[in-house]
């Protein structure tokens, strides 16, 4: 009868220690998965001291590897994308496929143009505001493209009319996500 209490308590004891280690690794995240990868690289890169409207970068994650992928204005910030996204932990790899947009007087006057055709604009002005915009402007040999994601369908299409207004634009892609939530 002794013997028969010694094992119940071992497989009763053997069975606690399982379900809190279990219960344990459950509660600890996992610094690995694509998903945290994803949440820390896209925190380094609202970092990036010189990342402005007239930026877009974008990534994608596979396993420990992240692509940069987009069109900067500034050269540094293409530099400086790789060495924050080294940083993330988890991240042994980073390919930067980041385009370096052409300096340009041309493009330069397209981009001041349309800013000012969304500060005329009114509401519109509001998604470039603030140290991390939420609407890009990207000028690429007289073409625009509107990167970013605004509160709804109707500034979407608004931003776009106004992007097509601006004289000395060849063509206008309107990438603005929709999110009601915001």
């Amino acid at each position: 009868m002794r013997v028969s209490r010694i094992y119940t308590f071992l497989a009763v004891a053997i069975i606690a220690v399982s379900y809190t280690a279990a219960a344990a690794a459950a509660r600890t995240p996992d610094a690995g998965t694509d998903t945290d990868i994803e949440a820390k690289v896209a925190k380094q890169l609202k970092k990036l001291p010189y990342y402005g409207v007239f930026d877009f970068i974008a990534f994608d994650v596979d396993g420990s590897t992240v692509t940069l992928y987009g069109k900067v204005y500034n050269g540094i910030n293409k530099q400086n994308a790789t060495a924050y996204v080294s940083k993330v932990e988890g991240v042994s790899e980073v390919v930067n496929n980041i385009e370096l947009l052409p300096p340009s007087g041309f493009d330069d006057t397209i981009r001041r143009r349309t800013v000012s055709a969304f500060v005329n604009g009114g509401s519109i002005y509001r998604y470039l505001q603030g140290t991390n915009p939420s609407m890009r402007i990207i000028v690429d040999r007289g073409r625009i493209t509107l990167e970013g994601v605004v509160n709804n369908r109707s500034d979407r299409n608004y931003a776009e009319i106004l992007a097509k207004g601006v004289p000395g634009v060849f063509s206008v892609t309107n990438n603005l996500l929709v999110d009601e939530a915001r």
